[in-house]
């Protein structure tokens, strides 16, 4: 059997969806000839923790874990942040209004710390897997990024060595929509192009997530790109909740940034509510996982805090369990340049639990391209009013007359992590024939 090595920052007890790429390719991987190997940090400082992942870790992993020094309890205290408090996401989540620290924190961010926050990780960790390759063989590289981190230590790893390497891209690096909201300089963005342009060079083949992405990656230089969705492991969804009816409840599961705050979809829901008394009295917006106080303050603004419930993160499973029992499952897309090719992971967990799905985004993006494709649900722009209004209008209707409760006939076994697996071996396989 075939070895690859993966590098990976994300490896359970993480939590939360980043962690799913590699931890799912790692549990299908021996079905198709390939033994992994994983790479990861000792210590990481994650923002979630789920330890029911460890449950598809498989048996006889060989793993190798490497110290990790990371600048997020400094950020922390400087900002008066709790300890262990979520602050990965601080570029597009402002649950405080931010002051000259934070300003000061994110510019030192940008600049010193390149690719991103870990990359105090990338030289020890480097020169830890080169020891390791001088007395063990193996085939090939795999590296997960973002975090981008993990695309440099095999950058690196792979010129030092000669072995073949997929560098796999769940974000791209310098077009990911939070890029612009760095305070870079002219030289820290030089650095960024300077290192992308680097994975161009060395890595045998990229994968990305979405058509869109490849095709910007292909406009700035990468060679031999491969779409490689994300995908949902239908074990996963065994034995979840039935779809609770009580009322006509909304569900958006993740990180709810200010970017993502959808006015005009609120809007549409206020002004139906006045209209009829029995929806503003069953309607509900479900939001599980971190939620920006502009989403907060927006409600609040509309009169509809009282159909708001915030859940918080919780724990996969639970997050699992709120969306296949919701009738309307909620995807709301950032409003940013490179959103026609954005498809978040929570669009397979969406599509797995069969629930129609309302969306907000680019309305021929590749979102949008899918949810028609598997006949999952619609599409909106964020300006989209009237034909937003006419759809939600009509799932009231089926919702009054009883007809939400029943799973959608979706079209999603392409997208499994099986399948997913499956496209990532023969990826290697090419690089080593």
């Amino acid at each position: 059997m075939k070895k690859v090595l993966i590098i990976s920052y994300y490896w359970p007890p993480s939590g939360g969806i980043s962690v799913l790429r590699s931890l799912k390719i790692t549990k299908y991987l021996r079905q198709y000839g390939w033994e992994p190997i994983l790479f990861i940090p000792k210590n990481a400082d994650y923002p979630s923790y789920d330890k029911s992942n460890l449950n598809d870790v498989p048996k006889d992993l060989e793993i190798i874990q490497g110290r990790i020094v990371e600048p997020f309890n400094i950020y922390r205290f400087l900002t008066g942040r709790r300890r262990g408090e979520n602050v990965i996401n601080v570029l597009v989540s402002n649950e405080k209004k931010r002051g000259l620290l934070h300003k000061l924190s994110v510019w030192i961010r940008s600049n010193f710390f390149i690719p991103d926050a870990r990359s105090l990780w990338i030289r020890p960790s480097v020169r830890k897997l080169e020891k390791y390759l001088a007395t063990n063989h193996i085939d090939a590289i795999f590296s997960d990024g973002p975090p981008h981190t993990n695309t440099r230590i095999a950058c690196l790893l792979s010129k030092s060595s000669g072995i073949p390497w997929l560098a796999d891209f769940q974000d791209p690096w310098t077009q990911v929509d939070y890029y612009q909201l760095l305070s870079l300089t002219k030289f820290g963005h030089r650095r960024h192009v300077k290192m992308e342009q680097e994975v161009f060079k060395t890595a045998g083949a990229i994968s990305i997530v979405s058509q869109s992405w490849k095709s910007d990656l292909e406009k700035i230089g990468a060679k031999n790109v491969s779409v490689v969705p994300w995908g949902f492991d239908p074990d996963d969804y065994r034995g979840l909740s039935k779809v609770d009816d009580e009322f006509f409840c909304f569900t958006h599961s993740g990180l709810l940034g200010f970017d993502r705050n959808p006015k005009l979809f609120f809007e549409v829901l206020k002004e139906i509510c006045d209209t009829d008394k029995l929806f503003s009295k069953k309607l509900r917006l479900r939001f599980i996982g971190q939620t920006d106080y502009t989403v907060v303050n927006e409600l609040s603004r509309l009169g509809l805090k009282e159909n708001l419930i915030l859940i918080g993160n919780v724990s996969r499973k639970e997050s699992l369990n709120y969306i296949s029992s919701s009738p309307i499952l909620l995807l709301l897309l950032n409003q940013q340049p490179n959103a026609k090719g954005r498809i978040p992971g929570k669009l397979f967990e969406y599509l797995a639990v069969r629930r129609p799905i309302v969306c907000l985004g680019i309305e021929k993006g590749d979102s949008a391209n899918i949810l028609k494709e598997t006949n999952a649900g619609l599409t909106f722009s964020y300006e989209n009013k009237d034909d937003l209004r006419e759809y939600i209008l009509k799932l009231w209707s089926e919702y009054k007359k009883g007809l939400l409760i029943q799973p959608i006939k979706s079209k999603i076994d392409k997208y499994s992590s099986v399948k997913v697996t499956q496209n990532i071996a023969q990826i290697l396989n090419s690089l080593v024939e």
